[in-house]
């Protein structure tokens, strides 16, 4: 915005400039003037300013002065013109969203605080807005208490109650057992009515759309019609599979994706999460690591009006046996392999079972496997990391507690199972009773917009880069997502701007920014709707998740204090694994972290930045692993492909780095080239493409490519990526400049 006029300089020319008639900027300037003059007269001047501008901003926003249909060139004026004076590295991050006393009050959190919090506070309790960070502490301090009632207020369902909520008397486990004892079936507590939850049979469980049909009415299942769908794929896995057994689902995250997960784990299976975006090698590296004996895939993947392949791509991993299932009708519309079956031939199987829709759960301990998902290391073999039962709980009730989950809600959140995103958005909802929308095609375009309008979306779940699309295109102008109460952020670092044009498009909801792993099953940081929010910030750490920002030295910085380091995470958290499949769990989380208060922390590998006023903005990765487009990989990963990509090509270093403006990370690869090779780094770039998209992701795309002599290496000859970044960053933020 260059430099944005002070709010009290903005008048009806800058408005109708920005693009409203000027009949409408009359009426927001005057709408402009007085929330300037309540704001005067309500608050208090902040240093070095006329007035503060957090006041003007909640006036405006309380007043609705800022609508939906407002061109965004509208909102920026506005949004930069309020803060103009605003001094981020004095002040912290400028806020634009502030919760009342009374909003505070109906959230899951708020009522369990007004309920709880005398009783657990003492004379420190005041308001759920007020006494947040003590309670959120007090949940560190005392998991147990905190998880003793937050439980109570999810869909949860013992066949045997646990003996105690945490167990930490046994000192070879010195991260302590949760829920000892308890017997139980996740999948079954996501599909039983819930008095607690006001959920009935006829509760709507799912809604969806077809892409292509956005002309037609949404499609709805009863919480009753989904328990009957899942048990008679239940029944068939019976007849097909052995109990324990590891079972992949790799398709789009469809209704019968949902209904073939619970399925899976409603039977006392195993589920192997394999994005639908992979290329063969790494299908078939999770299908060896998981000992999959069987494979879920469709034919075809449907992506605006065309069709790709997917079943071909199965084939090629070589699975035991892949059961398929039509993108479209009836009929699969490829010949299947011998030991294949379609999805019909896989349910006629139980056609002569007299009560097929009926099926009695598998009861587990709370440490059975349900989920092996996978995450990318810098070894170049992806991390298998294992979900217990324990893994869906933690990830409902953070949700329920962050995101504000409730009963009544419909959320939907563009993902996939392969992702860690896809089980949170399952559990998330069927746990709190909400009502999960999927959108059965491309989420980058209009009609998944009009989907979000027509599915009467309550929250909307975005990585970065998507939104950055949706506002780029302007495809979602004219449709109304003012149902929207709060939308989630998570996979990227946000761009500001994108953020402002999405919280706009209804009335300035929050955007609740979500940081953590697959091995954690949740977020370590994230917002909330007790907390003002801050645009591409973090306003603090998740309830019952404690953490300290290290210094180089490996020396926790004081809690009260701005600064940046690597976060090391206290150990005693719930939800997060104890073991992996292909690798020593305490190698990779814990070995060489510090102790803190007597215990060993736990690695996470995010640096971090605590700014003034205490809020969080993520720097990037410690280690060598990087973020593209919300899919974590790692550099050596990259670098295999690259290295063979062109035959001038002695090594290669993978790095990424988010923009000087902010937003997701972009890929650039720096080369070394063999003695007396030449090469073109735009013909590179297009090689290193072409190679990493058929070889690893077709999402994936190479920003840059940069042609060095040599590089920085430690005394052992290790790649110093972290210098090469910060090379980078430092000539990208000379040209930002220039």
């Amino acid at each position: 915005m260059g430099n944005p006029k002070s709010i009290g300089e903005v008048g009806v020319d800058d408005l109708v400039e920005a693009g409203l008639s000027r009949e409408a900027a009359a009426e927001l300037e005057r709408t402009l003037r007085e929330s300037v003059a309540r704001a005067r007269r309500s608050g208090t001047p902040s240093p070095g300013l006329e007035l503060d501008p957090r006041g003007v901003w909640r006036e405006l926003a309380s007043a609705g002065a800022l609508k939906p249909s407002h061109p965004h060139r509208v909102h920026q004026l506005v949004y930069y013109s309020v803060y103009s004076g605003w001094d981020a590295s004095a002040r912290g991050p400028p806020l634009y969203w502030l919760p009342s006393l009374s909003q505070s009050k109906e959230t899951n959190l708020g009522r369990l605080m007004e309920s709880h919090g005398r009783k657990l506070l003492g004379s420190s309790y005041k308001d759920p807005i007020t006494s947040f960070s003590l309670f959120q502490k007090f949940s560190v301090e005392h998991p147990d208490v905190y998880w003793s009632i937050a439980l109570n207020e999810l869909s949860l369902s013992f066949h045997r109650p646990p003996s105690c909520i945490l167990d930490t008397s046994d000192k070879s486990k010195p991260r302590g057992t949760w829920l000892p004892g308890a017997v139980f079936n996740i999948a079954e507590c996501c599909l039983l009515p819930s008095q607690q939850q006001r959920r009935g049979d006829d509760s709507i469980a799912l809604v969806w759309r077809d892409e292509g049909y956005d002309h037609m009415n949404v499609n709805r299942m009863t919480l009753k019609e989904l328990r009957e769908q899942v048990m008679l794929v239940a029944n068939a896995l019976d007849v097909t599979f052995s109990k324990g057994d590891a079972i992949a689902i790799d398709m789009p995250m469809t209704v019968h994706a949902v209904i073939i997960y619970l399925a899976i784990v409603l039977g006392g299976f195993v589920v192997v999460s394999i994005a639908d975006s992979f290329a063969p090698k790494e299908i078939a590296s999770r299908l060896h690591i998981s000992k999959a004996k069987g494979i879920f895939t469709q034919d075809f993947i449907q992506r605006g009006g065309r069709k790709f392949p997917l079943y071909s791509r199965v084939v090629e991993a070589n699975p035991v046996k892949a059961i398929v299932l039509p993108v479209a009708g009836d009929s699969v519309g490829v010949k299947l392999r011998e030991q294949d079956m379609s999805w019909k031939a896989f349910l006629s199987q139980v056609d002569h079972v007299p009560r097929r829709h009926y099926y009695p759960a598998f009861y587990q301990s709370t440490d059975s496997v349900t989920n092996i998902l996978f995450s990318s290391g810098t070894t170049g073999e992806p991390k298998a990391i294992p979900w217990t039962q324990l893994s869906p709980i933690r990830c409902g009730a953070d949700s329920w507690a962050h995101m504000d989950v409730q009963a009544g809600d419909v959320l939907c959140w563009p993902t996939n199972l392969g992702w860690v995103m896809g089980p949170i958005s399952l559990y998330s909802c069927f746990l709190a009773g909400a009502t999960l929308a999927l959108y059965h095609g491309s989420p980058l375009g209009r009609d998944f917009g009009k989907f979000v309008q027509d599915a009467g979306v309550t929250i909307l779940g975005t990585v970065p880069s998507l939104v950055k699309t949706w506002k780029s295109t302007q495809c979602m102008e004219g449709l109304d997502w003012t149902k929207i109460r709060s939308f989630g952020s998570t996979g990227e670092t946000s761009n500001v701007d994108d953020d402002l044009w999405l919280s706009s498009k209804s009335f300035y909801s929050p955007i609740i920014e979500c940081c953590g792993g697959t091995e954690l099953s949740s977020s370590y940081i994230q917002g909330n709707h007790l907390q003002p929010q801050a645009f591409g910030a973090f306003s603090n750490a998740s309830m019952t998740t404690g953490f300290v920002i290290l210094d180089d030295h490996g020396v926790p910085r004081p809690d009260d204090q701005p600064c940046v380091g690597e976060v090391g995470l206290f150990p005693i958290y719930m939800g997060a694994t104890d073991r992996l499949l292909n690798a020593d769990h305490e190698e990779v989380y814990f070995k060489g972290m510090p102790t803190y208060k007597g215990v060993q922390l736990r690695r996470h590998g995010d640096i971090i930045k605590r700014t003034v006023g205490g809020y969080y903005i993520v720097q990037g990765r410690a280690d060598d692993t990087m973020n593209l487009g919300g899919i974590k990989t790692s550099s050596v990963e990259i670098e295999r492909v690259c290295d063979r990509a062109d035959e001038s090509i002695l090594e290669s270093a993978a790095i990424s780095l988010a923009p000087p403006t902010g937003g997701p990370e972009q890929l650039v690869i720096l080369v070394v080239l063999k003695k007396g090779c030449k090469a073109e780094p735009n013909d590179l770039k297009m090689k290193f493409s072409k190679a990493i998209q058929r070889n690893l992701n077709p999402l994936f795309k190479v920003s840059s490519v940069k042609i060095v002599a040599e590089f920085p290496r430690t005394a052992s000859n290790k790649l110093l990526r972290r210098v090469l970044r910060d090379q980078m960053r430092q000539q990208l933020f000379a040209q930002s400049k220039l």
